[in-house]
């Protein structure tokens, strides 16, 4: 079997994830879905997913979003890329995260896809992530800090 370009073998798969803050009560938020199914299942992990042909890691990005949780219009800024081989079980991943700051009015979220829950949790009492998700996480978190500076 070939690829588009006519090579032979593996290629990695692309995924676009994103790390979505807001403020309730003065007290930061991040966005966890619950996973609905392998690998990880039931564990918490950054809303995202796969790529689809034809589409931009931003419209794949705002598609997941809205099928995981239920957001629209989102504002998402790139935050990097992690390819890390084993970050994936299934296979090399190439992840691209976003980040994005939802309006305490666009708090009510619902599971939805393969995210068998959506919850807002507040970031010092984060549940261990799966896949990276930790990593991305405290990348974004690093950002934030740096953007009140």
């Amino acid at each position: 079997m070939t690829d588009f370009f006519g090579r032979k073998g593996k290629r990695p798969a692309v995924a676009c994830d994103a790390v979505i803050f807001t403020k309730k009560n003065k007290e930061l938020l991040v966005l966890l879905v619950k996973r609905g199914t392998e690998p990880y299942k039931g564990m918490w992990a950054l809303p995202g997913g796969f790529l689809e042909w034809g589409e931009s890691c931003e419209e794949g990005v705002a598609r997941e979003i809205h099928e995981e949780t239920g957001l629209r219009g989102l504002k998402f800024e790139e935050l990097g890329a992690f390819s890390q081989p084993g970050r994936d079980p299934r296979g090399t991943v190439v992840s691209i995260a976003y980040t994005a700051r939802a309006s305490s009015k666009k708090m009510k979220v619902k599971g939805g896809d393969d995210a068998e829950e959506a919850a807002w949790c507040p970031v010092i009492q984060c549940p261990r992530l799966a896949f990276d998700h930790g990593k991305v996480l405290r990348l974004a978190l690093k950002r934030l800090i740096e953007k009140m500076e």
